[in-house]
């Protein structure tokens, strides 16, 4: 498709979005972003209060459906109540995910596949069955999944999460490559340490001290920060980038 400009004020206007893991986190911070930039939202999320969290961002912009990335029937019928909704859907972001962390030589099996389910398995069901959509509208779409600097660079007791997060770049270039044909971009973030409130507890004290001394910028980052990025693949400004992946984190892997 040829190029045809876009809003310099990156607006996503009347745009539809779904936004896994929305209801808190990252997650959150880039459904309040979207609604802000004129988009309409769907956040699904395990989470009991992911009405009410979707309620709180918007009343009559955004809508909160309680979905399992792990069950083939939730998602589906997360998908639909979204089409129905808003008649049709433009973005996915995959933002759901799990850190279940532990030595490479101890971790247990239950620890692995459901990081591996959640992460990586969740993450391609729901772009496979977005994607369908996206496919049968046939206006194009844009596909945006959250890997991690833990794709990049190996950090201790993270084997399933590193595994898992690798795995949505390689998946991410492939669906760039087969979706191309459709207009649909799909890009990944890979983001550094992120201070969502789970974030803050996880890396306070010397841990998060140690940790920033290895980034060449000296911090983390924030939920807002990574936002920004998930609106630009969003826009149309984006529409030349696919199967790429946006790295935020501070210089941490350029190393």
């Amino acid at each position: 498709m040829a190029f045809q400009g876009f809003d310099k004020n990156f607006n996503i206007t009347d745009k539809v979005a779904i936004i896994t893991g929305g209801a808190s986190g990252i997650g959150k911070a880039i459904a309040e972003l979207y609604l802000e930039k004129g988009a309409k939202v769907a956040i699904f999320d395990q989470k009991d209060f992911v009405q009410a969290a979707a309620e709180e961002l918007s009343a009559t912009h955004a809508i909160g459906l309680q979905c399992d990335v792990t069950k083939s029937e939730s998602m589906d019928h997360a998908v639909q109540e979204t089409k129905n909704h808003f008649g049709k859907i433009d973005i996915l972001v995959n933002c759901a995910g799990i850190a279940l962390l532990d030595d490479a030589e101890t971790i247990s099996d239950d620890y692995w596949q459901k990081t591996l389910d959640i992460n990586l398995t969740g993450s391609f069901k729901m772009c496979q069955k977005v994607g369908s959509v996206m496919i049968e509208q046939g206006t194009g779409g844009k596909i945006i999944n959250l890997a991690s600097q833990a794709a990049l660079i190996a950090l201790d007791n993270h084997v399933a999460y590193a595994a898992s997060k690798a795995g949505i770049l390689g998946m991410t270039k492939v669906l760039a490559y087969e979706w191309a044909q459709f207009n649909i971009n799909v890009n990944a973030i890979s983001p550094t340490v992120i201070l969502t409130e789970l974030g803050e507890k996880a890396w306070a004290g010397e841990k998060g001290e140690q940790a920033k001394k290895e980034i060449p910028l000296g911090r983390f980052g924030y939920p807002e920060e990574v936002a920004a990025i998930a609106l630009f693949l969003a826009s149309d400004a984006t529409s030349l980038i696919t199967g790429e992946n946006m790295v935020i984190d501070g210089g941490n892997t350029i190393k």
